[in-house]
């Protein structure tokens, strides 16, 4: 696709608030493109590049630009607030260029990188723009290799973090040692309200943890834990922790291989809750 064409038609553009280019193959020159577009665009709130090959020079290009637009608008509020780069080659470079220049942007409040290669350290990156960005609500870094050095990174900066209402971390690997640090983070965080941890090596020391944790937390009212490795000793305590938790009004244990005694358990504290149980392909 040739996306010079399409960003020179649009800069004198007053009206286009969503552009959607996924799967367009653009590459680096397009997102090199589309990043001098937005340097002065004053409309357009939705950016969807899914799976366009980028890469960290496309990305670092496209983070340039949300600086220099803030720049030129003086703070607008009237400038890109989503921005979707699922499947896009970007490895912890790209991420350590959007971390930076969010620390500078005030608009943006999604940020999808779901299917990239961050790896620990660009989760380290992200995070540390989490301690200070009061902006971002939405955090989609599922499918990124990170395991559980990452996902300690990311619980401390939750713990200061206002504004983070939803984390995706789903098929990663941060395994029981990750789901520890995040609930941590958990018994002092009250803004979080969705985390999604699917497929991600937890085992039953690491659901104690977070059952743990979620006893004295108020918000989080979402937990995805399907396609883990919890026994009967997690189950049990996810049990006790919905017979007596008011908030939590979705959890999801599917594909867990969860017997009879441990649906028993759940059943036994659903007579108590009415949370929305997902318990799918239980065999």
């Amino acid at each position: 696709m040739e996306v010079q064409h399409l960003a020179d038609s649009l800069r004198d553009n007053t009206t286009l608030t969503t552009l959607d280019l996924r799967e367009n193959e653009i590459g680096e020159k397009g997102a090199q493109h589309l990043a001098d577009l937005l340097r002065n665009n004053t409309t357009l709130t939705t950016l969807d590049l899914y799976n366009n090959r980028i890469g960290d020079h496309g990305t670092q290009c496209l983070a340039d630009s949300l600086i220099n637009n803030i720049k030129a608008l003086h703070c607008s509020t009237q400038t890109l607030i989503t921005l979707y780069l699922h499947g896009n080659q970007i490895n912890e470079n790209g991420a350590q260029h959007l971390a930076d220049s969010l620390k500078h942007n005030t608009t943006l409040t999604t940020l999808d990188l779901y299917n990239n290669t961050i790896e620990d350290k660009g989760a380290q990156h992200l995070a540390d723009l989490l301690r200070n960005n009061t902006t971002l609500t939405k955090l989609y870094l599922s499918s990124n290799e990170i395991g559980a050095r990452g996902a300690e990174h990311l619980a401390h900066s939750l713990r200061n973090n206002t504004t983070l209402t939803t984390l995706g971390l789903r098929f990663n690997k941060i395994g029981d040692k990750g789901a520890e640090h995040l609930a941590c983070s958990l018994k002092n965080n009250t803004t979080l309200t969705t985390l999604d941890l699917y497929n991600n090596q937890i085992g039953d020391h690491g659901t104690q943890c977070l059952a743990d944790s979620l006893r004295n937390n108020a918000t989080l009212t979402e937990l995805d834990l399907g396609i883990n490795e919890i026994g009967e000793k997690g189950v049990q305590n996810l049990a006790d922790l919905l017979k007596n938790n008011k908030t939590l009004t979705a959890l999801d244990l599917g594909v867990n291989g969860i017997d009879d005694k441990g649906a028993q358990h759940l059943a036994d504290s659903l007579s108590k809750n009415t949370v929305n149980l997902i318990l799918s392909s239980i065999i």
